[in-house]
């Protein structure tokens, strides 16, 4: 074998093992923390614990599953918190003042609306969807703060309360919500049309122009999807927490990005999975979960996510290079 055939086996051999590191490195991860949580305390291996960890998460990993497409597609979407916010208070008003599944259908309606606007934003001005996204959030919160008056919007009803805190044995309506929607992703992505042009467009976004697809539309079908998401999430949490408010969802927006990133989605887009960008969620959560059952210092939980966020993109990044 010449030097030359040998350092291209290396490579190649590199490559693979990235590839197997993006894949499955998340996965790999949640099992050591759970072998090492574990160990550490015997309250964290319990079923309403791990239960619990499950239900409260739930709204942010459909968050995360959706935002999965958009950074697949290329882009970047600040504005889902302010989206979580006004679809939360739309469906806390209709609960109030139509009926409580006005509000809960509302919501993700609401929320695929915001998107698709954010989408036509990105592509009728071409700009970048960090931009556009950071301003359309700035007015969708305000959006929210003027449906509210500013004050909180609290819906005690039965008939509203049901999708956030009911359950079917010990299995809460909203994971199996999440659970179902992030499913329906997973084939939208791997097995339509639509997904393969998602993965076209944010791998090489001239070479889909040139391939006929219409990449604007896909941008606005990715958008618009994340908006759905960030309304059903909102959905979910108003129901449980009986309450609407225009401060609703402050940060998830950083928090669904770094759980895709950490999940192994590649930041330059064209490549990435819906379930590990809900496996992403769950890791952070159990950190969170680890670190409040041991009553550790919160700085190191703060230190520990952002070594990890940094690792993912280190990886994203050698992966793209290679």
């Amino acid at each position: 074998m010449t030097v030359s055939a040998r350092g291209k086996e290396q490579g190649f051999g590199v490559a693979a093992a990235l590839r197997m590191l993006q894949t499955y490195a998340v996965a790999a991860m949640i099992l050591v923390l759970v072998v090492l949580l574990s160990l550490s305390s015997d309250s964290f291996l319990t079923v309403q614990n791990l239960i619990n960890i499950l239900n409260q998460n739930t709204p942010l990993a459909i968050m995360a599953a959706a935002m999965t497409l958009v950074i697949i597609c290329g882009g970047f979407d600040l504005s889902v918190a302010a989206i979580f916010a006004v679809a939360s208070v739309t469906a806390a008003w209709l609960a109030l003042n139509v009926h409580p599944y006005a509000g809960l259908m509302a919501a993700p309606l609401v929320g695929m609306l915001l998107g698709f606007v954010n989408g036509m934003t990105i592509t009728t001005l071409n700009i970048h969807s960090f931009l556009a996204t950071l301003a359309t959030g700035l007015v969708y919160r305000g959006i929210a703060i003027l449906i509210t008056g500013g004050t909180l919007l609290p819906v005690r009803l039965a008939d509203f309360t049901w999708l956030g805190r009911g359950r079917i044995g010990v299995v809460y309506y909203a994971v199996i919500v999440l659970v179902v929607f992030a499913v329906a992703l997973t084939i939208l992505l791997n097995r339509s049309t639509v997904g393969r042009k998602i993965l076209a467009v944010g791998g090489n976004e001239e070479a889909a122009i040139l391939s006929g697809i219409r990449t604007n539309r896909i941008k606005i079908v990715a958008f618009s999807i994340n908006g759905f998401a960030a309304g059903l999430a909102a959905a979910i949490a108003t129901s449980r927490i009986s309450l609407g408010q225009a401060t609703a969802g402050t940060g998830m927006e950083l928090e669904a990005i770094a759980a895709v990133i950490i999940g192994g989605t590649s930041i330059y887009g064209g490549q990435g999975a819906v379930w590990r960008s809900v496996a992403g969620v769950f890791m952070l959560a159990l950190i969170n979960n680890g670190f409040n059952i041991l009553n550790a210092d919160p700085f190191y939980k703060d230190l520990t996510t952002g070594l990890i966020i940094v690792a993912a993109v280190g990886i994203s990044a050698a992966g793209r290079r290679r």
